[in-house]
């Protein structure tokens, strides 16, 4: 794809920001605060929707259920998005193919922030029954499609732009999207759950996170398109490395590659809901302790989150990515057999569920620092960008979208230990897929 053509295939949003950025050379620092930006507007929209599942949903959408019960009905239509989002990888990688990365993008952040504002207008069960439930199930899909088409190839571009020796440290900034959007959900939440009644609150306080979300996702878009416009994006695109392929050849000629790649990071990605959305619901059916006040503790958790996943960039260009991963899943299994083991410390001790959250923020950090796209250096060039997409959209399906379904649902009848179980299950397949694969990892 020549750059003339690339612009006369774009929609006026994208060939005006192809025109704008002509000629400017973009700093390794530059794209990494535009990946930052965009991660962080996608996983706010996401945060804003799980921790409303928990503290919200179950009374809106499912009053006819008990707590707990109405709690499962709503991790049920959260896991929805995860199940969706490989499918909308497939589609927007025909918008892709077909118009360009500029118009994909554009629609899938679009789609993300309506999505997640229109949650905000949603009558409740009491006003228009069982079609409430039917609305929330449709916009969380479209949040999940969404997703999937936000896949934008920055990550990698930022990788192909940073020093080798450096890989590691570079690699880590795309993941601090995460912290960032959830502190700006988890104080949100915690503000109007702080200072509203509960009945202003599931009134009408809840819907202000969801209504953010669509402003956020405007800039973000704003952020990415200047990237996605520049000569160098065009260059690899026309060198193949991030130009969008059909997934029946990837699979045919890397499935193996991209099952792996979806194991990899699995013990990161089964920790990210234990320590963020599954407390939360444990926390208000089974104890006294204020949601407010315990997702404040969780804000100062992604404050270590964040600083963990810095350390992980540090730690990864001095020992390699692969022993990297290697420790980290090992630390989590650590953490899950003590889990396991004295279940006790986080049910009704509050000091006990502090250092339970903030020590598993504090792991998922390091291990999430260099999860993603780990293993697709071992892709054809042509088709790592998809590659890394569909290994990302398996990984969080397998590891973390379901996570607090069954975590819940386990624990209620069995007990606290089978959520350390299950995080354990995460981090025996991160440490089998890294065995299998004994090459030191890279960047694109």
């Amino acid at each position: 794809m020549t750059p003339d053509h690339a612009i006369a295939s774009s929609a006026p949003l994208e060939r005006d920001a192809q025109l704008a950025m002509s000629g400017h050379k973009v700093a390794p620092g530059e794209i990494a605060i535009g990946v930052v930006i965009g991660r962080a507007a996608e996983y706010f929209d996401f945060f804003v929707y799980g921790i409303a599942s928990v503290l919200v949903f179950p009374k809106v959408f499912f009053p006819f259920a008990s707590p707990l019960q109405g709690t499962l009905y709503s991790f049920v239509v959260f896991a929805l998005a995860f199940i969706a989002r490989p499918i909308g990888s497939v589609i927007f990688m025909a918008i892709d193919r077909r118009h360009g990365r500029g118009v994909k993008l554009t629609i899938a952040l679009f789609l993300l922030g309506g999505s997640t504002m229109l949650i905000s207008f949603l009558p409740g069960y009491d006003h228009i029954g069982a079609s409430a439930i039917w609305l929330l199930a449709a916009l969380r899909i479209g949040q999940g499609l969404a997703l999937g088409g936000a896949w934008d190839g920055l990550a990698s571009l930022l990788a192909l732009n940073a020093p080798v020796e450096r890989r590691g440290w570079y690699a880590m900034m795309p993941q601090l999207g995460a912290p960032i959007g959830f502190m700006l959900a988890s104080l949100l939440f915690a503000f109007f759950t702080m200072n509203l009644s509960e009945a202003d609150f599931i009134d009408w306080g809840w819907r202000y996170p969801f209504f953010c979300a669509f402003t956020i996702n405007v800039v973000a878009l704003f952020a990415r398109l200047r990237l996605v416009a520049t000569e160098e994006f065009t260059r690899l695109i026309e060198r193949g490395r991030l130009e969008p392929a059909r997934f029946f050849p990837l699979l045919k000629a890397h499935g193996d590659d991209v099952l792996i790649g979806a194991l990899v990071p699995l013990a990161s990605f089964a920790l990210f809901h234990l320590v963020t959305i599954f407390p939360i619901s444990w926390i208000t059916l089974f104890t006294q302790r204020s949601a407010g006040e315990f997702l404040l503790v969780q804000f100062g958790g992604a404050i270590l989150f964040a600083g963990a996943i810095v350390f992980s960039g540090l730690m990864a260009d001095q020992i390699g990515r692969r022993m990297h991963l290697i420790v980290s899943a090992g630390l989590i299994a650590a953490f899950a057999i003590a889990s396991t083991i004295a279940p006790l410390v986080i049910e009704e001790n509050v000091i006990g569920q502090t250092v339970y959250v903030l020590a598993g923020f504090s792991l998922l950090g390091l291990a999430y620092g260099q999860a993603t796209g780990a293993v697709s250096s071992r892709l054809g060039a042509r088709y790592r960008y998809t590659g890394a997409a569909l290994m990302a959209d398996l990984g969080w399906l397998l590891g973390a979208g379901f996570a607090p379904l069954v975590a819940l649902g386990l624990s209620a009848k069995f007990g606290l230990a089978c959520v350390g179980l299950y995080l354990l299950s995460g981090a025996v397949a991160t440490l089998v897929a890294l065995s299998i694969n004994r090459s030191e990892i890279r960047q694109m």
